[in-house]
């Protein structure tokens, strides 16, 4: 049987059922056709792939899991992914990573899984994405392990958060063939992502999520980091301070002891001003906000030795915001009857009542028109991609109410694609990490597809063929839903109520299977559907090969 792994009573919340009770213990090897693996409960690896369906094979061992997986208190379900068409990253549950060197997979001649790499990584994880690349001439893998971890800190939420660890290992250089840990990076969120996947380059990383992630740093980028916060704490004062009336603004620079007024060039024009002192560069030099009227600008020096210019402005009552364009370094300061002049100004945009006139034409929005489907369960997802190097977010897009629905990979060397709802219809976008101007392309549409998923309140897996021939959803128990993209008609067909002819026509199948174990894995191929329970595989041809 599957090696399905139970929720344990301490893992009770929504993630846990997110990440775990709805893992997905079926694995489709996208780099060869119809090539299924699953984990069974002796810690074996099997294998189905389909050549024929006339000529179908048992499923057949290719790996077993060194560790006795039953000893293992807290453990979770044993997870894969395929880096490459010859490489597999394999964690136990136990918290340990295996790199296997498979050779070319599918067939029982080349396919030989050999471990490379196995070293534990601290609390049990499972791998959610895997890349295999080269960088500096040395073969790397990338790989990204998702947890559900329980927050001391965290009293008001459901105490747990959830971390993503993204770990580079690569393989040692100059005939040193041993591979290791290069980097190990963590981020933390408070949802467990929808999508998370590594760019194939390895550097850098996208995330569908409800609530937010954020890098983790480790205490040598804390040190640093509080350096760079001395240095700006310990900021200067200003080095001029300037007030305005209507007509005109004054100025006031503190100068040095040994300055005389000798020592001290002005030179205003229209919409300039240089002031030097001695032989130095200019202190304040630069375009003004606004106009002035040159010849009777003056300037003094005070008797608390600080110096005083005094502008007048061209257009009188205008107010400046700022003294010359770009330069931070003076200070503002407002008196007290222009602070209630602006305040003034502004009464009429503010109320001292929450809603003074509801009874006022077109609220901005009735609640009661809305269905029930338009209400979002989860406002707010985004899509964001960070930068490995900089750990840092470079692109963060608002989804909306574009919910997330499922993710396929169309071509392996390619990211993951992802599929969001779009009013009533489901749209397929594959990442582009190379392509920063084209990052996310819409590849294919299933009409009405987001419409139709709403209304399946049993659904529990979601996928759609690689050549988008059909999308497929699966229920918690026995059915299957098929629905296929539309197709030219035989034969002619009148639409009845509006006398046109139908062009072509898009059919939807239901399967049911002879089952009554829950449906643990669920994947599509451009010709088969794959579902597994626990004691059974099943197979569906939903297309004829070509």
């Amino acid at each position: 049987a599957v090696a399905e792994v139970q929720l344990r009573d301490d893992q009770y919340t929504l993630d846990h059922m997110r990440a775990f009770g709805m893992y997905n213990y079926l694995h489709l090897d996208s780099w060869y056709q119809d090539n299924v693996y699953y984990v069974d409960q002796f810690g074996r690896v099997m294998n189905l792939s389909v050549t024929l369906d006339t000529a179908l094979q048992k499923p057949r061992e290719v790996f077993r899991l060194p560790t006795d997986l039953i000893a293992c208190d807290n453990r979770l379900c044993a997870s894969m992914h395929f880096s490459s068409s010859t490489w597999v990253t394999l964690s136990d549950g136990t918290g340990r990573l295996y790199l296997i060197k498979s050779g070319k997979r599918g067939s029982s001649a080349s396919e030989k899984w050999e471990i490379v790499f196995n070293e534990e990584l601290g609390s049990p994880f499972i791998i959610a994405h895997s890349v295999s690349f080269v960088k500096s001439d040395a073969h790397s893998l990338a790989v990204l392990l998702l947890r559900v971890e329980k927050d001391e800190l965290d009293t008001k939420g459901s105490g747990f958060h959830v971390t993503l660890e993204w770990v580079t290992i690569a393989e040692g250089k100059e005939g040193d063939h041993r591979y290791e840990i290069i980097k190990r990076r963590v981020l933390r969120g408070k949802s467990v992502p929808h999508y998370a996947a590594i760019e194939p380059s390895g550097d850098g990383l996208m995330i569908v999520s409800h609530k937010p992630f954020t890098f983790m740093q480790s205490e040598s980028d804390k040190l640093e980091e509080n350096d760079d916060a001395k240095v700006t704490n310990e900021k200067k004062d200003p080095l001029y301070y300037w007030q305005q009336t209507e007509d005109d603004v004054t100025i006031t620079v503190h100068l040095p002891q040994d300055i005389t007024r000798d020592d001290i060039k002005i030179h205003f024009s229209p919409d300039k001003i240089c002031v030097t002192l001695k032989d130095q560069p200019p202190l304040m030099e630069g375009k003004l906000y606004s106009s002035v009227d040159h010849e009777s600008c003056t300037w003094i020096i005070r008797e608390d030795k600080s110096l005083e210019i005094s502008l007048i402005k061209k257009n009188e009552g205008c107010r400046w915001t700022e003294l010359i364009l770009g330069d931070t370094r003076g200070e503002f300061i407002m008196d007290p009857s222009q602070c209630s002049e602006i305040a003034e100004s502004l009464m009429h945009l503010t109320s001292e009542v929450m809603n003074p006139n509801p009874e006022k034409e077109n609220p901005p929005c009735n609640a009661q028109e809305l269905e029930e489907c338009d209400a979002f369960l989860e406002d707010g997802a985004s899509l964001c991609r960070f930068d490995g190097d900089a750990l840092k977010i470079t692109h963060i897009i608002n989804l909306g109410s574009n919910q997330y629905l499922f993710s396929v990979v169309v071509n392996p060397k390619e990211m993951p694609c992802f599929c969001l709802r779009h009013d009533v219809d489901a749209l397929l976008w594959q990442p582009h990490s190379d392509q920063p101007e084209n990052m996310w392309e819409h590849i294919a549409t299933f009409n009405a597809l987001g419409y139709v998923q709403a209304s399946k309140q049993d659904k529990k897996f979601m996928a759609c063929a690689p050549d988008y021939s059909y999308a497929a959803l699966c229920e918690c128990l026995r059915r299957v839903f098929i629905y296929r993209q539309p197709t030219p008609l035989a034969t002619v067909l009148y639409n009845r109520k509006e006398g046109r002819q139908v062009g072509q026509v898009a059919k939807q199948l239901v399967a049911t299977l002879e089952a009554n174990d829950p449906i643990l894995g669920f994947q599509a191929t451009s010709e088969r559907l794959f579902v597994l329970t626990t004691k059974t595989l099943f197979l569906i041809k939903v297309n004829s090969g070509n």
